[in-house]
């Protein structure tokens, strides 16, 4: 401050000399400076939208302008109440400023900067600090990791730890003040009176009011219905029914976003352009950091062929790509290793350096190489590293079933045979038609009603959740069955397979029942290759199911809306909230992401899985039967049987 600035502003004037003096004014005997430290991230260490510029050497500078009065902090007191304020909100000290980055501090973080701050606080008119107000004036919005206050009571080494975890975005992006509470939990009952307003208030702003489109500022944790999957204004066959909120496909809600609806169907909401699409609104505190960014975009890259796909079915059509694979030998050969000399690509060196602090060199050569191989190349899987045939046997057939994606299906018998609960009017007769005399000779001298005596009998069933389906599936390019596997329990522990039943809606209708084939072990032969092929079915079944249901709704759809609600209704200092909140972190940006690339019209579930464009729709159907409470330990064991096992 300049001498003249001084004297236009004789107070300020007044209090320096009176400082610099070491005096006080009347009144003054209880106020002190209180020490703290601000420890944020700058944007340019953490957005994933600077990987593509040379972010770095900018950041010393970019952190000093954050000296002066670009930040300010006010202090709330948790004890004394404003009688001038609306609900009794607690006292505010005076504004600080932050003051001087502190370079002796440790870093824990890349592009961590610490900042210390004083606080004018009168102990004996405000009390005990609860919490603070923050205002960015900035053109940047940052990262606050934590404030720290010293001495902030009576008594030496009375520290009080804001841990804030937040974007601050500049002050003019909010109508509301960004507030942060001190590391402590309390009920509603609980919180101090002071506090409870700014408690109320922030709970308010977070539920916002349910109109306009979010900005990635915003700080709004709405929901809305699985809208945003179709693309009906580019033709019929990017329609996809809306999931959620009705009796038909129910669905669990996911973060409103406020898109406007499509041209061609008001009920659906407008897509983003795939070149924006990794922009998709969440709260911006759920969006994942640089690092784990860099690996969606590494995976993203991988795929890139779904994206573009006009481009690539008219490389297809003309006979310059295959899509599938012809036989075994093609598919080994995608795990052999490429020889240590093959060049690296040429045209895309610059692209490789750009980035290649985000993401890693290795992952990128293989997306980009131009070495005119039609296949990438991976690692070998162990299963097949010392035998190419290991995968094709029972055993590893089985052990891949407990041990691999999706053990959760797996089921004590508990009746033979086994009994459908598809609506018999519907869909006729759909029970099992395995016998007694197609595995009692596998069950080591048992009968099978001894073997289900002694728990010793399971299931992986497939069949009534894929029936309704299975003919429409088979409509298209894609073909699969209904299966049933049996399986049974042996002496070492590990399981083996029985029988593998396939079934197929009945071509008279499917009012006529299921038509079944039921495949048992076999040798050599036709027999043999069979009852391979039958098993491929199977774990097609199974991998399809546990990435659509097992993985993507019973884990990120039905978890998405409890996010939600936490963030709206318990307040960052309610003990169940810091408890959940590390559990949750990334759902929202990871379930956004997917509807923008995986579970959209066209992309890449529908691409893979064998459901292919009803992928989504049947899981809302399957949805119905989903009761949140038998998916928890021990329930989960109880309702399957498998809590006999242990």
């Amino acid at each position: 401050m300049t001498l003249i600035s001084c004297f236009s502003e004789p107070m300020i004037l007044l209090q320096h000399i009176v400082a610099a003096c070491g005096g006080k004014k009347k009144g003054d005997s209880n106020k002190k400076m209180i020490k703290g430290t601000v420890v944020l991230i700058t944007k340019d260490v953490l957005d994933y939208n600077d990987f593509f510029g040379d972010a770095l050497s900018n950041i010393r500078e970019e952190v000093d302008e954050f000296v002066g009065q670009q930040v300010s902090l006010q202090l709330i007191s948790a004890v004394r109440a404003d009688p001038a304020e609306n609900g009794g909100r607690g006292k505010l000290g005076n504004l600080a400023y932050l003051e001087d980055v502190i370079t002796t501090k440790t870093q824990a973080v890349v592009g961590e900067s610490a900042f210390s701050v004083s606080f004018e606080w009168d102990e004996e008119e405000l009390g005990i600090p609860g919490a603070f107000i923050i205002n960015n004036f900035h053109h940047r919005e940052f990262f606050l990791k934590n404030v720290i206050l010293e001495d902030a009571s009576s008594g030496e080494g009375h520290r009080i730890v804001f841990l804030c975890n937040s974007w601050v975005y500049p002050a003019k992006n909010y109508t509301y003040d960004r507030v942060f509470f001190s590391n402590q939990t309390y009920l509603p009952s609980e919180m101090p009176k002071p506090l409870l307003p700014f408690r109320e208030e922030e709970l308010k702003n977070l539920r916002g009011d349910g109109t306009g489109e979010r900005q990635e500022w915003d700080r709004v944790y709405d929901y809305a219905y699985y809208n945003d999957l179709g693309d009906p204004d580019k033709g019929t066959t990017y329609v996809r029914p809306v999931l959620g909120g009705s009796p038909e496909y129910p669905y669990p809600r996911r973060g409103r976003t406020g898109r406007p609806p499509t041209k061609t169907d008001p009920k659906s909401e407008s897509r983003l352009p795939v070149i924006n699409g990794i922009n998709i609104y969440v709260p911006r505190d759920e969006r994942f950091g640089h690092l784990k960014m860099s690996d969606f975009i590494a995976y993203a890259l991988k795929s890139a062929a779904q994206v573009f796909l006009p481009e690539f079915e008219s490389l297809i059509s003309h006979g310059k790509l295959d899509k599938d694979y012809d036989n075994l030998e093609e598919i080994y050969r995608i795990y052999e290793d490429r020889p240590d000399d093959q060049p690296a690509p040429t045209n895309d060196d610059g692209l490789l350096r750009s980035i290649s602090g985000s993401i890693n060199s290795e992952i990128l050569k293989e997306l980009l190489r131009n070495d005119k191989e039609k296949n990438p190349k991976f690692p070998v899987p162990k299963v097949i590293k010392g035998d190419k045939s290991a995968w094709k046997t029972d055993a590893e057939f089985c052990r891949q079933m407990v041990a691999g994606v999706n053990p959760v299906i797996i089921s004590l018998l508990k009746e033979f045979p086994p009994r459908s609960k598809l609506n018999p009017e519907i869909y006729g007769k759909q029970d099992s038609t395995i016998t007694r005399e197609q595995v009692e000779n596998m069950l080591d001298g048992l009968t099978v009603d001894k073997a289900m005596e002694t728990n010793r009998l399971f299931i992986l069933d497939h069949h009534d959740s894929l029936m309704p389906y299975v003919r429409r599936i088979n409509a298209t390019s894609t073909k699969i069955y209904a299966t049933r596997t049996l399986l049974f329990l042996q002496e070492d522990g590990t399981l083996k397979p029985l029988a593998i039943e396939l079934s197929l809606p009945n071509p008279n209708g499917d009012e006529f029942g299921a038509v079944s084939k039921v495949y048992t072990p076999g040798g050599n032969g036709v027999e043999g290759s069979l009852w391979q092929l039958a098993k491929t079915y199977v774990a097609v079944n199974d991998s399809g199911v546990h990435q659509l249901i097992s993985h993507w709704l019973h884990t990120h759809a039905v978890i998405e809306p409890i996010v939600i609600a936490t963030n709206r209704q318990l307040s960052v200092v309610h003990p169940i909230h810091k408890l959940l909140h590390p559990h949750f972190r990334d759902t929202m940006t990871i379930n956004a992401l997917a509807r923008q690339t995986l579970t959209n019209a066209g992309g890449f579930i529908e691409s893979t899985v064998f459901p292919g464009k009803y992928a989504m729709e049947m899981s809302a159907v399957l949805y119905k039967d989903w009761v949140f409470p038998e998916h928890a330990l021990p329930a989960d064991l109880i309702k399957r049987g498998n809590s006999v096992i242990f």
